[in-house]
């Protein structure tokens, strides 16, 4: 069984012992933790909480509820939602703060709480430091029956994030219902089957065919986007007929997109044609993490604007972002970042762009694709002991290759022309991530494993 405290809320397996899994214990403690710290930070004592769906949401969701309610605290439910609509609703309710039940792509025996503050974005990690503490001290105080919070169940909230949407300049409603799209989606039977069919049929896409769209929970395959677990979709649009293929994850944060051939899109160019869309639009600057492609640099540099790299994690992206004041960032992972919106991450906002961008493209999925730089990333990982001294392989790494460009914000990344590679150590395990981005796999591999065994190197003395 896992519990994991993090800069990305606490999450973990559902069943076990407190401390050890994600108990009801363990719910009510950082529950209330984030509550106190609601309430040290606001002087709004409200909040609002969502959750995706999974089979374990609607108990942890009542547990969340009567324990911020008895810390005096309002809560507005908007039940089975997406990530990207709570973090809307905090702000449009002027709430202290949103949690947000999820374990976004973990499988269905994990849940999490996701904590937002008052701007609807995720809390900084000080902020997450500040609660653990106050949960593991149990430095909590509870109302007495007078001045208990009071309950709102609201489930409007996704209505009003389509039409924050379709109120978007960027968003081309006109072209996209001139196009006669038809798409298929795969909703994994969470929240993405209510949200994602309701914006394609408000977009006037003319066919929506949708696979597992039932909010169960069941995940019918590994919710994780990646192009092993999406095969039946895929396989869809290989025998079908449709322009193309939407997946997201069980909360809707994460879009994945599929050609008409039934070939991936890449879920690191969901974002790079997204921004390719945008900077037609208008000028400016573009934010990615460090573990990105190089693609959004490409794309970006040639519309006149400057790429940044962040830290790897959604709140690192966004800090960035508001400092070089991007029009449009994200993460590799199909992760869209669209500030005009809102700063998070929001498949549903990428949709209708993408959409936009593919009506207003003289060409189908495909060939959208084909017109981007072409760049694979290689991941890989070392497995270390305790008595490893991490930073000293960075360190050492550094110095190795101090005649390249090097970028230490967040691990150690190098530069070989068009090539790169980021070394970082883990926030959860005792292992260092390797990635790796060339041309061909093939390539992106080779640099990968050399980096390895240089490290092994390093750790044989």
């Amino acid at each position: 069984m896992t519990l994991i405290k993090s800069i990305s809320g606490i999450r973990g397996t559902i069943g076990g012992k407190p401390d050890e899994s994600l108990t009801p214990f363990d719910v009510v403690k950082f529950a209330a933790a984030f509550g106190e710290w609601v309430k040290g930070n606001s002087d709004k004592r409200k909040v609002v909480i969502g959750r995706d769906a999974r089979i374990s949401g609607e108990i942890i969701s009542n547990i969340v509820v009567s324990t911020l309610q008895a810390q005096g605290i309002d809560v507005v439910d908007l039940g089975l939602s997406t990530t990207p609509t709570v973090e809307l609703a905090v702000v449009e309710e002027q709430a202290g703060g949103g949690i947000i039940l999820t374990a976004s792509h973990n499988p269905g025996n994990w849940n999490a709480l996701k904590l937002l503050g008052p701007a609807g974005e995720f809390i900084s990690a000080e902020a997450g430091q500040q609660i653990v503490e106050m949960a593991d001290k149990a430095d909590i105080e509870f109302e007495t029956n007078q001045h208990l919070g009071s309950y709102t169940k609201d489930d409007s909230y996704i209505d009003k994030h389509i039409q924050m949407i379709l109120d978007l300049p960027d968003v081309d409603v006109e072209a996209i219902k001139a196009k006669g799209f038809r798409v298929i989606v795969d909703a994994v039977n969470s929240t993405g089957g209510i949200s994602v069919p309701k914006l394609l049929n408000a977009l006037g896409v003319a066919q929506v065919e949708c696979l597992y769209a039932e909010p169960t929970g069941h995940f019918p395959h590994n919710p994780e986007p990646l192009p092993e677990n999406i095969t039946e979709i895929c396989s869809k649009l290989e025998a079908g007929n449709y322009h193309v293929g939407i997946v997201v994850d069980p909360d809707v944060d994460r879009l994945a997109l599929i050609c008409e051939d039934g070939t991936p899109f890449g879920e690191e160019y969901t974002l790079v044609s997204v921004a390719d869309y945008v900077l037609k639009k208008r000028s400016g600057n573009t934010v990615s993490n460090m573990s990105s492609t190089r693609a959004l640099r490409d794309v970006t540099e040639a519309a006149g604007g400057e790429h940044f790299a962040s830290a790897v994690g959604e709140v690192n992206v966004v800090k960035m972002m508001k400092e070089k004041n991007a029009v449009i960032g994200g993460e590799g992972n199909g992760g869209v970042i669209y500030p005009d919106l809102h700063y998070g991450r929001d498949a549903l906002v990428g949709i209708a762009l993408f959409l936009s961008n593919l009506a207003n493209f003289e060409g189908s999925a495909k060939m959208l694709r084909k017109k981007y730089p072409e760049y694979h990333i290689s991941k890989n990982k070392i497995e270390l002991t305790a008595s490893i001294d991490v930073d000293g392989i960075l360190k050492s790494i550094e110095e190795k290759y101090s005649n390249k460009p090097i970028n230490t914000l967040d691990g150690v990344k190098i530069e070989f022309d068009k090539e790169w590679v980021h070394l970082r150590r883990s926030n959860t395990e005792p292992i260092i991530r390797i990635y790796a981005e060339s041309d061909t796999l093939a390539t992106a591999d080779h640099l990968a494993n050399k980096i390895i065994s240089d490290i092994k190197e390093i750790i044989n003395g």
